[in-house]
C-alpha cells in the first residue's frame, strides 16, 4: 500500500486568531497539545511512515515552544518539514531556528488588503503582522547564505478574496524581493467551511472554479508577478474526488489520525498504533461504499461540503457531532 503524499500535523488548536473558516476550529476548543515526550513519540511514528514531507500547522504552531525540537527530530531523519503560520508570533528571536529547521515556510494570507484579511482572520492587525513576518523572512534570507530554504505566501482562495488574486501578484509579491512562491489554493470544505450557509456563500462556485483552473488565468497571474516568484495553483478535480482524498494524512494535536482529512472521524492514535496501521485504516474508510458513493456524486464545492456533513453525521463521534451542532454562524464581508 502506498503511503500518504504528505502528513499535515495540526500540532495545537491554540490560536491568537479567530478565522471564520478555520478547518480545525482552532482558538475555539481546547488546544489538545501533547507534552514533549508524547510529541516525540508521534514524531517517531511519522518517521517510520517515511512521508515525503511533514507540514506543521494548527492552530498557530509557533505557540508550541517545543516545536523546533520536534521538527528538527523529523528533519534529522531525512524528512523535510514545513511550517504553516499566520505570522502573528514572528519575531527576530525565532527566525534563526525557523530557518535552520524548516525547509519551507508559508505565511497564510487570505486578503491582499487589511480590510479583507483582518475580517477573515477575526482580529484587527493580523494583516500587518503577516506583512511584518514576510519582511523579516525577506531580510533574513537576503542577509544570509542559507540553502534549501524557501518561503512564500499561501492563499486560501474563496469568493470574498477571488477579486483580489491579481493584487496578490502585483502588490503583495512585489514587496518582498526574496519571496519564492505565491501559493493559490482553492479553499476546501473542512471544519467551519462545512457549515451549510458558509459553504454556499464562500466556497468557489463552478464558474469561478473553471476560471481558476484555466491555463490562461494561470499564465496571466504568473506574468503579473515578479520573475523570481513562482505562482502555484492547487485545486481539486471534483470528477475524481475519491482519488483526491487519498493524498494526505491529517494528524490532530493529540496524535489522533483522521479517517478523511475533511471530516471529523478518527481511526486511532499514533501514540498507540503504528502510523502505517492507521494509514491503512484511513484508506479503508476512504474506500467505504457510503463514502465513495457520496464523493462520486459531487459536482461542486458546495456538494463536497454537503457530502462531508453526511459523512460526519454517519461516522463522527458523538462529541464531534455535538461540536458541529455548536458551530457559530458567520457574517459576510460587505462591499
Amino acid at each position: 500500500m502506498q503511503g500518504p503524499g504528505c502528513v499535515k500535523w495540526d500540532i495545537t488548536y491554540a490560536c491568537p486568531l479567530r478565522c471564520e473558516h478555520c478547518c480545525s476550529e482552532s482558538g475555539r476548543r481546547l488546544s489538545q497539545q501533547l507534552k514533549l515526550p508524547e510529541m516525540m513519540r508521534v514524531a517517531d511514528s511519522l518517521i517510520e511512515l517515511r512521508p515525503p514531507v511533514v507540514e506543521f500547522a494548527g492552530g498557530e504552531p509557533l505557540l508550541v515552544k517545543e516545536i523546533f525540537q520536534v521538527a528538527e527530530h523529523i528533519a534529522e531523519a531525512g524528512i523535510p518539514v514545513w511550517l504553516y503560520t499566520s505570522g502573528w508570533l514572528f519575531d527576530e528571536a525565532v527566525l534563526p531556528e525557523i530557518m535552520s529547521v524548516f525547509s519551507e515556510v508559508r505565511i497564510s494570507l487570505d486578503g491582499a488588503t487589511a480590510k479583507v484579511h483582518d475580517h477573515i482572520r477575526g482580529r484587527v492587525g493580523s494583516f500587518m503582522r503577516a506583512m511584518r513576518a514576510l519582511e523579516m523572512l525577506d531580510a533574513a534570507v537576503a542577509s544570509s547564505d542559507v540553502e534549501d530554504f524557501s518561503f512564500g505566501v499561501d492563499v486560501a482562495v474563496r469568493r470574498s478574496n477571488f477579486s483580489q488574486l491579481e493584487m496578490f501578484a502585483t502588490e503583495i509579491s512585489c514587496r518582498f524581493p526574496m519571496l519564492n512562491f505565491l501559493w493559490l489554493g482553492t479553499a476546501f470544505p473542512s471544519g467551519l467551511w462545512n457549515r451549510e450557509f458558509f459553504s454556499d456563500s464562500e466556497l468557489l462556485d463552478n464558474d469561478q472554479l473553471a476560471k481558476f483552473r484555466a491555463p490562461d488565468f494561470a499564465r496571466r497571474l504568473q506574468s503579473l508577478a515578479p520573475d523570481s516568484v513562482s505562482v502555484r495553483f492547487a485545486y481539486p478535480d471534483l470528477s475524481a474526488l475519491v482519488d483526491e482524498i487519498d493524498f494526505m494524512m491529517q494528524v490532530e494535536p493529540d496524535g489522533l489520525v483522521r479517517a478523511i482529512p475533511t471530516c471529523e472521524e478518527t481511526v486511532g492514535s499514533l501514540l498507540g498504533e503504528p502510523a502505517a496501521v492507521l494509514w491503512g485504516r484511513a484508506m479503508e474508510r476512504r474506500k467505504d461504499k457510503f463514502v465513495v458513493d457520496l464523493f462520486s456524486a459531487v459536482d461542486s464545492m458546495t456538494g463536497w461540503a454537503q457530502a462531508n456533513r453526511l459523512i460526519d453525521d454517519r461516522y463522527g463521534s458523538s462529541d464531534a457531532r455535538d461540536r458541529i451542532a455548536r458551530r457559530p454562524v458567520c457574517v459576510q464581508l460587505g462591499n
